[in-house]
């Protein structure tokens, strides 16, 4: 089978499509032939491990110091289960899936075995969403459980105000829909580029960041979720409620700052890691097979593109999600309309 490898870290060209061995799934494991995966800022750092030294040395001991153990990257499927192991009994042959392989990886890839039951760095795997192509299932479990972990995290109350920094990406964009089902008033921080976007999908209001600093507005949150760690905690101690929240999706940048502020204040601050479960995926479908959570994706590339899919990522200014498209366009559309 085709798969992206990654042969060591790097820029986008330490990236190659290889012909690898098909894999074999284990008795308690299904095989996945993937219609779509997805590249997200996370995997562009995983790649480049250009990150503070300190993270960096933790991902590398964690993952492999010279080189990713796990070969090949991606983290998000959507397909159809072409064969299960013998003890397999929630899914059938046929089954159209979307989930993730978490920290295992090697979701850029025409195939892949992932066990029914996770472990816990694994992502799991639920029935796709039956209003969703494929190219929009497979955004679903990493921003779409994400987002839904670390509002869980916030107690979200109705009537709530929210700021989410960073909202135009692939946690922002279901963050401002979940934050907005679990009726709060959503203001979303992004680039010029993503206003109308992030109006689009329900943000009550917009802000700039190129053109304005929300500290010196006057407006007051009780959640502040920083999806891409750039906030300062200083700065921003007017723009919270006493007691307030900070949520914090990508903490690398953030965590001198965050555990003082833990222990000088009586704001919440919630960096912890999302382990999303199946039970979070099923509960996903259920909201957008109910109309209430739609994908944003940006742009679709096939998976002989994967370079160029990680230059795009790396540049920033992504709009919600990026796509691989693994199978062909005509595969995929019988497999959809065969459901």
């Amino acid at each position: 089978m085709k798969a992206v490898v990654t042969t060591k870290y790097g820029p986008p060209e330490v990236l190659e499509i290889r012909e690898v061995e098909k894999p074999s799934p284990k008795d308690n494991e299904i095989l996945i032939k993937i219609f779509a995966t997805t590249v997200t800022a996370g995997d562009s750092e995983m790649r480049s491990l250009d990150l503070p030294l300190g993270y960096q040395l933790m991902l590398r001991a964690g993952f492999g110091f010279r080189r990713p153990r796990n070969k090949i990257p991606g983290t998000e499927v959507a397909g159809e289960i072409e064969a299960i192991g013998k003890d397999v009994r929630l899914f059938k042959v046929g089954d159209q899936v979307f989930g993730s392989a978490g920290m295992g990886f090697g979701a850029n890839a025409e195939y892949i075995c992932l066990p029914e039951k996770p472990g816990e760095m694994e992502g799991g795997v639920a029935i796709k969403p039956a209003n969703m192509s494929y190219a929009e299932a497979a955004t679903v479990p990493f921003g779409g459980r994400d987002a839904l972990h670390f509002l869980r995290l916030g107690n979200i109350q109705s009537g709530q105000r929210i700021l989410i920094n960073g909202a135009g990406g692939s946690i922002g964009t279901y963050g401002i829909q979940l934050a907005k089902h679990f009726g709060a008033e959503v203001t979303a921080i992004d680039s010029t580029a993503k206003l109308d976007m992030l109006r689009s999908i329900g943000a009550d209001h917009v802000i700039d960041y190129t053109l304005e600093d929300f500290t010196k507005n006057g407006e007051i949150y009780d959640v502040i979720f920083d999806v891409v760690g750039k906030i300062s905690f200083s700065h921003s101690r007017n723009s919270i409620t006493q007691g307030g929240t900070y949520l914090l999706a990508n903490p690398a940048s953030q965590m001198v700052q965050a555990f003082w502020k833990r222990m000088t204040s009586d704001n919440t601050v919630v960096m912890q890691t999302s382990s999303g479960t199946i039970a979070d995926l099923n509960y996903l479908r259920g909201l957008i097979e109910e109309g209430k959570l739609k994908a944003v994706i940006d742009r679709t590339f096939p998976l002989e593109q994967i370079v160029e899919a990680h230059r795009y990522v790396d540049k920033g200014g992504k709009k919600g999600n990026l796509v691989i498209t693994v199978a062909s366009e005509s595969e995929a559309q019988q497999s959809w309309e065969g459901a």
